[in-house]
């Protein structure tokens, strides 16, 4: 490898030293030995945006004649795909070293490159949980027409391993795309207007920069105020930025000088989000377990009570252990006796069985979420 390789020697050379006390500051290195000094399991999220490896060959003109902006800068050239592996493969090795067990690693490309990055958080015993499809809202348009345009990119989300107990924040998750379950493709626009910065020519400060709004749902969707993220390809600081209005502490990589000084600028303009807009939506798998048996304990539902479904279909009576009985002898837990009343594979009981109160039928959560509150520590 060339300049890339290069590079890399150079900063193994000068590798910083890295303590946990480090935070919420930019590296000026390069980012495999930036990592090779931290320590082990010592963030809880990585972003990263490596060189996409785009093979550009030879300049892109528009219809009228004006030069595109395109990625030719060094630190996206390799000589060959074998060069660009194993780039790809040292830092993922060093990034699965840092991250915590679990943690959460989230890495964005293009077609050019999120194949073989791919290939490779398999090949290194990455899980992945998720690949979310970026669809750009204003895309560059193909100016040669002899392609489709290219309106998205993939970002592959990924926990250290199968059975690692990573963070998703659901709720906060469905709240955002207003109370529907998120889905795995986001529709965002690129960069624009007063969010792309521009150098003192004028001229885009980075080519690749990506838009507030992505990194937002990224920290919201799987990280905790107080929690560190790294950015090993930090750019112009997006990230950074992001994780200050968010009150999440930050780490930043970058060896271009250019990129760190905007980057240091822009972040030091951000102001953190109030400290009362930062009240997490609490995940339902955060919420101690109740079972029903304590609700039927407490007496908040005795055992004789009978309930029914939504639209009064079935109905079933609450025995002394917690069961439900039908008059015709089926019988179950909650969550059982419902699925095999409706012949589902299952059932969520506490939202399918339903008590009378006060005229009305009211799903017996309502119950489980008042026993909560007065068992509440």
């Amino acid at each position: 490898m060339a300049v890339a390789r290069k590079r890399i020697e150079a900063g193994r050379a000068t590798r910083p030293a890295l303590s946990l006390l480090s935070l919420d500051t930019i590296i000026e290195s390069d980012c495999i030995a930036a990592m090779q000094g931290m320590p082990d399991r010592s963030v809880d999220m990585i972003f990263a945006d490596p060189p996409y490896n785009l093979q550009l060959g030879g300049d892109l003109y528009r219809p009228e004649g004006g030069r595109v902006d395109a990625v030719d800068d060094d630190w996206d050239k390799f000589d060959t795909f074998e060069a660009y592996d194993r780039f790809t493969r040292a830092w993922l090795a060093e990034a699965r070293r840092v991250l915590k067990d679990d943690g959460t690693l989230w890495v964005i490309g293009s077609y050019h490159n999120i194949f073989r990055v791919g290939a490779t958080l398999q090949d290194q015993g990455y899980w992945i949980l998720n690949d979310i499809v970026w669809r750009k809202a204003n895309p560059m348009p193909n100016f040669k027409g002899t392609r489709f345009t290219n309106a998205h990119e993939t970002m592959i989300w990924c926990a250290k391993s199968e059975k690692a107990r990573y963070s998703f924040n659901y709720q906060a998750m469905k709240a955002l795309n207003d109370d529907l379950q998120m889905r795995s493709d986001w529709l965002l626009p690129i960069c624009s207007g007063a969010e792309r910065l521009k150098d003192d020519a004028g001229r885009k400060a980075h080519p690749t920069q990506k838009p507030e709004a992505l990194l937002y749902r990224i920290l919201l969707a799987c990280t905790s105020p107080g929690d560190i993220v790294l950015d090993p390809f930090f750019g112009t600081g997006t990230t950074g930025a992001v994780a200050r209005r968010l009150r999440r502490r930050w780490i930043g990589i970058e060896r271009e000088p250019a990129y760190v000084a905007v980057a240091r600028e822009r972040i030091a303009s951000t102001l953190p989000l109030d400290e009362s807009a930062m009240v997490a939506i609490p995940s339902k798998k955060a919420e101690a377990r109740i079972p029903f048996g304590a609700v039927v304990e407490a007496g908040l539902i005795p055992a004789g009570t009978v309930l029914c479904d939504a639209k009064r279909k079935w109905r079933a009576t609450v025995q002394s252990d917690a069961s439900l009985a039908c008059e015709d002898g089926r019988q179950g837990s909650i969550h059982k006796l419902g699925a095999l009343l409706t012949a589902a594979p299952s059932c969520n009981g506490w939202t399918f069985w339903h008590v009378e109160s006060e005229g009305a039928i009211v799903p017996i959560d309502a119950m489980r979420a008042a026993y909560r509150a007065d068992h509440a520590a």
